[in-house]
């Protein structure tokens, strides 16, 4: 039996790659090995903290999925890479061949080192860190602290104002110089408007020094310390790859060493995408699921190249514009020739995302749940 093209990893970028290869005719055995039971649209994360959309619509199950898709689902971790023998070996301790790889691990949060963080400080990147960050938020009277002010920030530190509706503050820590140092001028201009519009305190050129319960201790420009009571502090300040153990080549910032095919330096037969892949590309592309929508588009076709001895295609990024959720029922995009910011950028929004909800019949599902839910 001819061993799979084995996908590890089930968000963005992995799911997506299986999914466009399954579209293919005649493709050959697809698995993908994915531990989670649902995929999660993260950028759904915040209106599911906001309860503005429901579990199924956001994180939809893999067997609904990958139902009548022609893709096999392992659930599991890889923990080692072997590509001496083209194995993969699993946290179960079974060990699975590959006639290709595709390794797609993302990305998880990444603490620096910082005294107490791991330890003290809530995420946003899973379902369980929507959960837990849900149930802590009636024991909060006081204040509640948002660290990093990306765009995961930013967004997260709007809705928790709207949530909270006055009865803590919220404050938004960044070590740089401004709130969405990557972002359009317009969708700044936009977010720091949301900020002050709800009385988030963006504290800049402002650094975490450690995390301990029920305070922050943090350090100014000039050096100077001093120490923050908060009820919670909510960490989005970074990320680092995730990967798993292996002979693999990994540039400065742990991501694999891939050529503009998304094919490894190292190796031939394995590939990457998303944010475990570092391409040549100037500028550096941006950690986002529209990097991966597109990623996953070329490799698809590329995978069959390969599998031909054809010339592989090179990967063009092609900037569609950002958008960032700013609160409930409100947002902000740029893009396509397009400025728009309040409720109709919010809308927008949701039904741009829509049409990248994996499968074919989720998105008409949930533009269904929508048009029939009543207008908040």
């Amino acid at each position: 039996m001819t061993s799979p093209i084995v996908i590890v990893g089930g968000g963005f970028a992995g799911l997506y790659t299986a999914m466009e290869l399954a579209r293919c005719p005649g493709h050959p055995p697809l698995l993908l090995v994915e531990p989670r039971d649902r995929f999660v649209f993260l950028p759904f994360l915040y209106e599911r903290l906001s309860g503005e959309l429901p579990l199924w619509q956001m994180a939809p199950r893999y067997d609904a999925l990958l139902a009548g898709h022609g893709i096999g689902w392992q659930r599991d971790r890889v923990a080692a890479v072997e590509p001496g023998s083209c194995d993969v070996v699993l946290e179960s301790g079974q060990r699975l061949g590959y006639s290709q790889l595709v390794i797609a691990t993302g990305a998880k949060p990444d603490s620096f080192g910082i005294p107490g963080v791991d330890e003290h400080a809530l995420r946003f990147h899973s379902l369980e860190d929507v959960e837990a960050l849900q149930a802590q938020l009636p024991s909060i009277r006081n204040r509640v602290a948002v660290v990093g002010a990306g765009p995961s920030g930013v967004e997260l530190a709007c809705k928790l104002a709207d949530l909270l509706r006055g009865q803590a503050s919220v404050e938004l820590i960044e070590r740089g110089e401004r709130c969405l140092p990557q972002a359009k001028a317009f969708n700044r201009s936009q977010a720091e408007l949301a900020l002050q519009q709800r009385d988030v305190r963006l504290r800049c050129q402002c650094g975490v020094q450690a995390v301990q319960p029920g305070q922050l201790t943090l350090q100014d420009a000039e050096g100077q310390s001093s120490t923050l009571a908060v009820d919670a502090v909510v960490w989005t300040a970074g990320q680092r790859t995730a990967l798993p153990s292996g002979a693999l080549a990994t540039n400065g910032r742990g991501r694999l060493r891939c050529n503009a095919s998304l094919q490894l330096e190292s190796d031939p037969r394995i590939f990457s995408l998303g944010d475990t892949a570092a391409i040549p590309h100037d500028p550096e592309l941006p950690a986002t699921a529209q990097v991966a929508f597109q990623q996953a588009q070329l490799l698809a076709r590329n995978l069959l190249l390969a599998r031909e001895n054809q010339p592989l295609e090179e990967f063009k990024w092609k900037d569609l514009g950002e958008m960032l959720s700013l609160g409930v029922g409100d947002a902000t995009l740029t893009g396509m020739g397009l400025t728009l910011a309040g409720s109709s950028a919010y809308q927008l929004r949701r039904w741009t995302y829509l049409t990248r909800l994996p499968g074919c019949r989720l998105p008409l599902q949930v533009a269904a749940g929508w048009l029939s839910a009543p207008r908040r």
